[in-house]
């Protein structure tokens, strides 16, 4: 599954900050070429690639909106003029919202569902043709605890990491003949900026309930996923990564 510099591709969307940036680090540590998927904050895209590039590394920006599906097209369309196959694809890019049922408008859920869900389809459905012309290739899909067992107040964005999870057991389904390998990775409680919503009292009830007794980390789910970039046998499972929380 080598490029034909004879090194391997990753494309992470949303992987300018918190679990997306880790992976990329993880990945540019394992020697591959890595791009980077951004959607607006270009000030901190550009300050993750100095960061990384300090570090002796040089992954490829690539600004895109993946819900946007021209924008995805555009994104795909620049990346293959850069390499000739892609090898690893994560769908890391979403968008937490918290919020009780009555006060969720439609607008919320549609946004969402946006982000989470259509993202990922939109760049599983642009790169399907490439890694089967390829002979293989692999989908990483970034779901969520809460989409296994579901979050109070998290309606939106439990019900769409539930769908990313049903999405990635079809799809693997549908491109495993292919040689194409599609999985998820579910994050339990992740140390990012997403859990600033709690007090310290709520984090620390958290980690109460997690048997490792820690937060995960960034670098945690990083790990999972190259387990699975690697794992030849491997497809259409859900691997958590929670420390045991919510068993």
């Amino acid at each position: 599954m080598d490029n034909l510099t004879g090194t391997k591709t990753v494309l992470v969307t949303g992987g300018t900050k918190g679990i997306g940036k880790e992976i990329a680090l993880y990945f540019l540590q394992l020697g591959y070429e890595v791009v980077i998927n951004y959607s607006s904050d270009e000030e901190a895209a550009l300050s993750t690639q100095s960061e990384f590039n300090m570090l002796g590394y040089c992954p490829v920006l690539l600004r895109a909106d993946v819900s946007d599906e021209k924008q995805v097209c555009d994104m795909f369309r620049e990346f293959f003029s850069l390499y000739d196959r892609l090898d690893v694809l994560i769908n890391n890019a979403g968008i937490s919202f918290y919020e009780v049922i009555q006060d969720t408008t439609l607008a919320d859920w549609e946004r969402v569902f946006a982000v989470n869900m259509t993202g990922a389809f939109l760049c599983c459905r642009e790169v399907a043709d490439k890694m089967v012309g390829a002979g293989g290739g692999c989908i990483i899909n970034i779901s969520s605890v809460w989409g296994e067992v579901g979050a109070s107040c998290e309606v939106a964005y439990s019900a769409s990491k539930a769908a990313l999870i049903g999405f990635t057991k079809a799809l693997s389904k549908e491109l495993a003949p292919s040689n194409v390998r599609v999985n998820c990775v579910s994050p339990g409680v992740i140390d990012t900026s997403m859990n600033e919503r709690f007090t310290s009292e709520e984090i620390e009830d958290l980690i109460y309930r997690i048997p490792m007794g820690r937060l995960g980390t960034g670098a945690d789910v990083a790990k999972a996923c190259a387990y699975l970039a690697d794992a030849d046998y491997v497809t259409g499972e859900v691997l958590p990564v929670g420390g045991g929380f919510a068993k």
